[in-house]
């Protein structure tokens, strides 16, 4: 559905993106991660044909995004950040122009505006004007428009921009949803996003891409990732540490704090760990009051190979 080769963009000595590859196929969301600057958006409007590319190709469905221009826009919806509209027209009216900009008239466009408004929760405002919208229903009328045609492809720049924590979570629920049919990129900077409504994600750094994969390959990266943290009450760490030397499968040990009388621990394991640790904790009668393997965090993922040079250097 879209398939983006070799493609780089400069402007002027700048180099924005720096020959990134990938492809997003149909039942796909995919998340665009990256600092502020790293290239999304440059990305993004490359994709739509918003912007010319000065190295590689892009196509969606088929068609060429330089060379089949009109044919590959017909095919997707886009919303971008700080989308522009007319602020004279009703919610209505913009989105019954939107939907003749793209060939809908009559009862075809009609259906196609209802949709929208159903999909985007737009009834309490449909006949306001849009300067008197709030944010929040400012960007879902955004959104609207780019679905407004039903489109197999959807590339949206911080969906959620803007919106309350109930506003979030529909908008979410409606990519993931509209994401099984179609092929959908959207940018964001709120990692928990990605977990919400993602099947995969890449993440791109001063115009390269570092990371590509599924949300939980990517948590597999943070530096605990599989590790296990246990937290016992009434014994002292020296004690504990003692007593973890005489298990097979352990790599390494590490007090993360004694308080109150509770010692937490972190466990590096080379092998099957855990039934170890049930096992001494049961023979050593120790009250354990925690005890999990740790998944790994995307933010630790996205700041260990998003890191400044500078301070990745300190941080080794």
């Amino acid at each position: 559905m879209i398939n983006v080769e070799k493609l780089t963009k400069s402007f002027g000595p700048k180099l924005a993106v720096d020959n990134i590859s990938f492809s997003v196929e149909k039942g796909e969301v995919l998340g665009f991660l990256g600092p502020n600057g790293a290239g999304k958006s440059t990305s993004m409007r490359m994709i739509t044909g918003f912007l010319t590319p000065s190295a590689g190709k892009v196509s969606v469905c088929g068609f060429d995004v330089v060379e089949q221009g009109l044919k590959s826009r017909s095919k997707l919806g886009y919303l971008p950040e700080n989308a522009p509209m007319y602020s004279d027209m009703s919610v209505f009216g913009f989105l019954s122009f939107c939907a003749e900009l793209r060939g809908l008239f009559g009862t075809a466009k009609q259906k196609a505006i209802d949709r929208a408004v159903q999909l985007c929760f737009l009834e309490p405002v449909v006949l306001q004007s849009v300067d008197t919208l709030s944010k929040g229903y400012r960007h879902r009328t955004c959104l609207a428009q780019a679905i407004i045609h039903d489109p197999d492809v959807l590339i949206l720049d911080e969906p959620t921009d803007g919106l309350d924590p109930n506003q979030k979570h529909e908008v979410r629920t409606l990519i993931r949803e509209m994401g099984r049919n179609k092929a959908i990129i959207f940018s964001t900077h709120i990692l928990e996003e990605v977990e919400a409504a993602c099947t995969r994600a890449i993440i791109i750094d001063r115009g390269k891409i570092v990371a590509n994969g599924t949300p939980d390959e990517l948590k597999a990266r943070a530096p605990h990732a599989g590790t296990i943290v246990v937290g016992i009450r009434g014994t002292a760490w020296g004690t504990i540490q003692h007593e973890l030397t005489g298990l097979q499968y352990l790599s390494k040990s590490e007090l993360i704090s004694e308080i109150d009388a509770q010692t937490m621990f972190r466990l590096q394991p080379n092998g099957d760990l855990l039934p170890e640790v049930l096992a001494l904790a049961q023979r050593q009668q120790w009250q354990v009051e925690h005890l999990n393997v740790d998944e790994g965090r995307l933010d630790d993922v996205f700041r260990s190979i998003t890191l400044p040079d500078t301070e990745r250097a300190a941080a080794e």
